[in-house]
């Protein structure tokens, strides 16, 4: 299939399942520029409330998406004997090219600084209140990192889950699954119990997600009313920085690994991925697109061995594209609210941007979901920065697209990478696109 025709799918795929959120984002816009200096007002009031309640809603699946992800990530493995051949490889590849992914958001972040264009939009003593608590968080754990350590590990898990304290929770989730991908068919049923809480969780989102319509337009309309329509060429920047990351991590950090790593061509392997790339840009899902994902690899010259492996893995846990983004997106609320970036908070940022991000389903809606672990870690919530989530919100589907597609490709670049070095690469096939079957 042609590139246009690729593309045109694309675009096609992302207004069937996009169109009532770009909807609600102009009208948010034209909603909130009429009610623009009238913020006391009963509509405001209204849509305010509907705002509030749609980052609720968003916060209510964190931890069942969280706790039953990583178990069937982690277990799903079990004792299979490619885990000892190429196993470890690919956790190694995935964690190489996701630390890079942080550290490119990080820098870019830090360089062009996103979030000072934001900062007259925030209350101010909401900020202070902000800038106050991560203070005292961050010197808390800084004077008692030993302290801090021992509270890492679940003495209550139950209570962990009540309270919700992400990090004690995550431990035991790892942990658990290690337990249960090591015990055999045994762990049958509570494995498939966690899989039904996963599809479950996922099927919840996905309603969240028809409420992403009125939830987005209410939190354009209540912020271009509280802020006027400048509020986009503040953001713009924000929006620049991601784009360019995604880009960076997409045309100069994949071909450099595959290089070091493989004899992989990275142009003939991006030809073999377009139409999964294009369908992920389209769908904002990678779980939706991995079977083209797989089909395009094993059509095209990669084993089922390894994309029967890797990929679905990859899907569920490989998220740099998104912990790109997640990066940028807490360090411009900090700098939207006045937060000091000390080294020590920046390096606690990329750390649970990883944790966070491996985390995310391969749905739409879940990277701003996930987003709460890192800000539970800096003692923040989402109800706390309204104002700030409510700039994020309003672009969040386009850097989504964008963000899935980066993550596709990831998992296509590791499959390969690995398929390389366990010479489970049919190169004839990879190198002669005239001889691909078309896939869409």
């Amino acid at each position: 299939m042609k590139i246009h025709m690729q593309v045109l799918i694309a675009v096609g795929l992302g207004l069937k399942r996009n169109w009532h959120i770009f909807f609600g984002i102009i009208a948010g816009i034209i909603v909130g520029f009429l009610l623009h200096g009238h913020e006391h007002t009963t509509i405001f009031n209204i849509l305010n409330f509907i705002g509030q309640a749609f980052i609720r809603l968003i916060q209510m699946v964190v931890i069942p998406l969280v706790v039953s992800a990583v178990i069937i990530g982690i277990a799903s493995i079990g004792d299979n004997k490619q885990l000892g051949k190429f196993g470890k490889k690919m956790v190694i590849y995935y964690g190489i090219i996701t630390v890079c992914a942080v550290l490119i958001g990080l820098t870019l972040a830090l360089t062009v600084k996103p979030g000072l264009g934001a900062t007259q939009y925030i209350d101010t003593e909401a900020a202070v209140e902000i800038q106050q608590q991560v203070a005292a968080t961050i010197d808390n754990q800084r004077s008692n990192v030993w302290n801090i350590l021992l509270d890492f590990m679940p003495r209550n898990p139950i209570s962990s889950l009540a309270t919700g304290d992400m990090v004690p929770i995550l431990i035991f989730v790892l942990i658990f699954a290690i337990a249960l991908s090591r015990i055999g068919e045994v762990s049958r049923p509570v494995t498939s119990f966690f899989e039904s809480v996963f599809a479950a969780t996922m099927k919840v989102t996905d309603w969240i997600m028809y409420l992403a319509a009125p939830g987005v337009f209410a939190l354009t309309a209540t912020s271009i009313s509280a802020f006027g329509i400048d509020v986009f060429s503040s953001i713009s920047k924000y929006l620049f920085v991601i784009l360019a990351g995604l880009a960076i991590q997409l045309f100069i950090v994949y071909p450099v690994f595959l290089h070091i790593v493989s004899k992989v061509p990275v142009l003939k392997l991006y030809a073999a991925m377009t139409e999964a790339m294009m369908v992920a840009f389209g769908t904002a899902s990678s779980s939706a697109t991995l079977p083209l994902t797989i089909a395009c690899c094993e059509k095209r010259g990669i084993s089922h061995k390894i994309s029967s492996f890797v990929l679905p893995l990859g899907a569920t846990l490989n998220m740099d594209g998104t912990a790109l983004a997640q990066t940028v997106a807490v360090i411009f609320l900090a700098q939207a609210y006045g937060v000091t970036l000390t080294p020590f908070l920046l390096v606690q940022i990329c750390i649970l941007t990883i944790v966070a991000s491996s985390t995310c389903a391969g749905i739409p809606g879940t990277g701003l979901i996930t987003i709460v672990l890192v800000l539970n870690g800096m003692g923040l919530t989402p109800e706390q920065l309204i104002a700030g989530f409510a700039l994020l919100f309003t672009i969040d589907r386009f850097t989504e697209m964008a963000r899935t597609m980066v993550n596709v490709t990831s998992d296509a670049v590791v499959a390969a990478a690995i398929a390389d070095n366990e010479n489970e690469i049919n190169y004839d096939l990879l190198n002669n696109p005239g001889a691909y079957n078309e896939i869409i």
